[in-house]
């Protein structure tokens, strides 16, 4: 019988890519989020895989959940987070990298507070989402594949 380790099977998963993907260091503050949606939606239009603009636009609406819940979440003043991207034919997947070991928790839609529904719209949109600690933080991520 073969043990796989749970570090062999995210490398099963999630293949380390021959060079480095694209990736990008932003502040923690709310403009960020938005910056990171317009650069990754930059990085994958220009990676010519002939997505549809619907395709286009979940990629950009999930990375701005992601960078804004690491803005409120993951950072804290003076911080900063990661994004990164892997893009290849038939799949796109988006890293936020944090400095925080707190894991995002989906919490229930709040119509007062306008907010709770950013897991929701990732878990809808995207093929796949999770969380890969590391040694100092997080990673969350989420994958498209068609």
């Amino acid at each position: 019988m073969i043990t796989v380790q749970p570090e062999q099977l995210r490398a099963l998963r999630h293949p380390t890519p021959k060079n480095p993907p694209p990736q990008k260091r932003f502040i923690g503050s709310p403009e960020s989020a938005r910056a990171a949606r317009d650069y990754v939606r930059d990085i994958v239009n220009d990676s010519a895989l002939g997505l549809t603009p619907d395709q286009v636009n979940d990629i950009r609406v999930v990375t701005c959940e992601l960078a804004t819940n690491a803005v409120r979440y993951g950072t804290e003043p003076g911080d900063s987070f990661l994004v990164a991207v892997v893009a290849e034919p038939g799949s796109v997947r988006i890293e936020v990298h944090d400095p925080t070991r707190r894991r995002p928790v989906r919490r229930r839609e709040s119509e007062g507070r306008g907010r709770g529904r950013g897991l929701h719209v990732v878990e809808v949109l995207a093929t796949a989402w999770g969380i890969d600690d590391r040694p100092m933080g997080k990673i969350v991520w989420a994958e498209f594949t068609w």
